[in-house]
């Protein structure tokens, strides 16, 4: 398969993967119309891409035939760096949400002379918002849909109190994250009548898709919290522990809403797992369902829910309107939930309790496998950082409708909702299994336009061929994380919508957002990193701690500096410095003028190369502000 070149390639070679000789006939006519003898190979790719040669009904060895041939030289040899597939243009770049964010203000920030167009100036950019973080907040919260009851009394305090070793962000200010995410905005333009969430029940793949506008959505949050109050008090943690349903995102505002606190339980968890959490939050209840529902199978779950929580339980039925379990006394149907709230005459009214920036909203956990997992707190500052997150690498904008198959009791849950509801986007859920075809019909029937995965999912679809005769062609771009990416299969996904870019994110529940991502204003390769998240620097150390220089082929582990707006200060269950800090050595930043020192979490099967890191070798090594380590978990 790799050593004829692209010109070389016949028509027999074309059949053999997978075409009919008219097809094969047709996209040979086409690649001697084209001028690729003389061009690299990345301009040769470019060229197919740009032009849609490869059509995302091509089956996938043709896919494969062209895109090994033409990088053939680099699959053979480790020192290359890794090929391209996607590449922005500045058309592209000048209409995506960072890339507008610069024209406007990156020759008033960079300098007149040293600002050029999105794309080449994307490095002094980001360097600019590593050096001058305080600057890039204060204009990016004004294309997110926050308001503030009391603004800010500045955006970055890293003077006042020195055991926020990140600084204070936000001081003094006070809003409601949820009502943020409820009320109409003209910047970004949500107005009450647009859609805020499509879904639609596994059983029900040949029927239209339902849709909620942000009214709707607002006024169901309302008399969820009128039933919150009636049966719990201010400030009290409440799990839930369901499927990611559109009911368990309007559990989850309705809780935040109202002042009290969401406790992040995934509904694959044993009852022993499920009563550590509830044990470490000292929840107050449990919102949760009789059964979950997928892939044509019905598992208990209220059932390991009532053997790990003596604590109210709110039942929700997962087909039709009656749960389908005996409850027991304390605990409540979903039905009698919501009417021990309608006593209020305007039950689908509520005010909003609006708190300080730094109010808890959100406990999410470690994955707990050396003891109790950590119990970490998200502020009102994590939805800002992970909307922001969404805003600049994910380009999530108004009139997107945004699907991540996930759930509330990971990171990407909350994640997911706050990119969709602060940008004026659309969430789509699918109430069943992504793993067949009646999601991928959904992701199609539903005009899904930024698809997120896992890299064990896209290898599913690939290898079942589930996702044959669907159109995903309205798909902008895919998202992925959480495991390592398969170069093969991430090629397959990609050519699903002509070659649309696959935006790669790690990051960790403590920093509320990715420190190493993709980016839409860079060109992109597959299973790769392109650049750290904006206001992220960090450096790559050698064995001994001594930093390399800047664009250099290495080996060595990621220093992350400090200052990050959003990242945790606290936990629930443990001393945040001494779990964190202790003991680690001070590296001297250039960034910063105070000390910062390393954060460890180790991924030991990396390879760094400049500008794009790849997933499957990258080791990693962090700093933060302090004295110490800061560990990090992958998505």
């Amino acid at each position: 398969m790799g050593k004829k070149s692209i010109m070389e390639l016949g028509v027999d070679d074309f059949v053999k993967a997978g075409l009919s000789p008219t097809e094969a006939n047709e996209l040979k006519e086409v690649l001697l119309s084209l001028p690729l003898s003389s061009l690299s190979s990345a301009d040769t790719w470019r060229h197919l891409v740009s032009r849609k040669v490869l059509k995302p009904s091509y089956p996938h060895p043709l896919h494969q035939l062209l895109y090994y041939t033409i990088y053939n030289h680099h699959h053979h040899s480790s020192s290359s760096p890794p090929p391209l597939y996607w590449f922005p243009s500045l058309e592209q770049a000048r209409r995506g949400n960072l890339g507008c964010f610069m024209e406007a203000h990156g020759s008033e920030l960079l300098g007149a002379s040293s600002y050029k167009d999105p794309i080449t100036s994307f490095p002094l950019f980001h360097n600019f918002s590593v050096q001058h973080p305080d600057v890039y907040w204060s204009l990016v919260l004004k294309e997110l849909s926050i308001s503030f009851i009391e603004p800010p009394k500045c955006i970055l305090d890293t003077s006042s109190d020195p055991s926020k070793h990140g600084g204070k962000w936000l001081s003094g200010s006070v809003l409601n994250i949820a009502d943020c995410c409820l009320q109409p905005s003209s910047h970004p333009n949500k107005p009450d009548d647009s859609i805020a969430i499509v879904w639609r029940d596994e059983s029900s793949d040949n029927s239209e898709v339902n849709r909620i506008t942000l009214k709707q959505l607002r006024q169901q949050v309302m008399l969820v919290a009128n039933a919150i109050d009636a049966n719990f008090l201010k400030g009290d943690a409440i799990a839930i522990d369901m499927q990611m349903t559109a009911n368990a995102v309007i559990i989850y505002l309705a809780i935040v809403l109202a002042g009290c606190v969401v406790v992040s339980i995934a509904d694959s968890f044993a009852p022993k797992e499920i009563a550590t959490r509830l044990r470490v939050s000292n929840a107050k209840g449990v919102f949760t369902q009789d059964f979950i529902s997928g892939g044509g199978r019905k598992i208990p779950l209220y059932s390991r829910v009532i053997e790990a929580a003596a604590s109210k339980v709110i039942v929700l039925p997962v087909i039709g309107d009656d749960v389908a379990v005996q409850l027991r006394e304390q605990d409540l149907s979903w039905k009698d939930f919501l009417s021990s709230g309608s006593q209020n005459s305007r039950s689908d009214h509520y005010s909003p309790v609006y708190q300080s920036i730094d109010s808890v909203t959100n406990i999410l956990f470690s994955s707990g496998t050396t003891g109790d997992p950590k119990a970490i707190p998200w502020t009102q500052l994590a939805p800002i950082r992970s909307a922001a997150d969404g805003w600049a690498a994910i380009d999530v904008q108004v009139g997107d409708v945004y699907c991540w198959p996930t759930n509330l009791g990971w990171v990407i849950g909350p994640t997911l909702l706050y990119h969709c509801f602060l940008n004026g986007a659309t969430l789509a859920l699918y109430h069943g299994s992504p793993q067949g075809h009646g999601f991928g019909k959904f992701v199609q029937d539903a005009g899904v336009t930024i698809l997120g995965t896992v890299p064990s999912l896209v290898k599913s679809w690939k290898s079942t061929r589930c996702m044959e005769g669907l159109d995903w062609a309205k798909i902008k771009l895919f998202c992925s994380t959480g495991e390592t990416s398969n170069v093969d299969d991430d090629l397959w996904l990609s050519s699903k919508s002509y070659y649309n870019p696959i935006i790669e994110l790690c990051g960790g529940t403590e920093l509320a957002s990715s420190y190493i991502t993709g980016s839409p204003l860079q060109p992109q390769a597959f299973g790769a990193f392109s650049t750290a998240s904006m206001t992220t620097g960090f450096v790559i150390l050698d064995d001994n701690g001594v930093p390399y220089p800047e664009n250099v082929p290495c080996v060595g582990e990621v220093g992350l500096f400090p200052v990050s707006l959003g990242a945790s200060d606290r936990l629930l269950n443990g001393d945040h410095d001494e779990v964190y800090f202790k003991g680690m050595p001070l590296y001297k930043g250039k960034v910063s003028t105070t000390s910062i020192s390393m954060l460890r979490m180790i991924f030991p099967f990396c390879h760094v190369i400049p500008t794009h890191f790849n997933t499957t070798t990258l080791k990693y090594q962090f700093f933060h502000s302090g004295r110490a380590t800061y560990t990090h978990h992958v998505f």
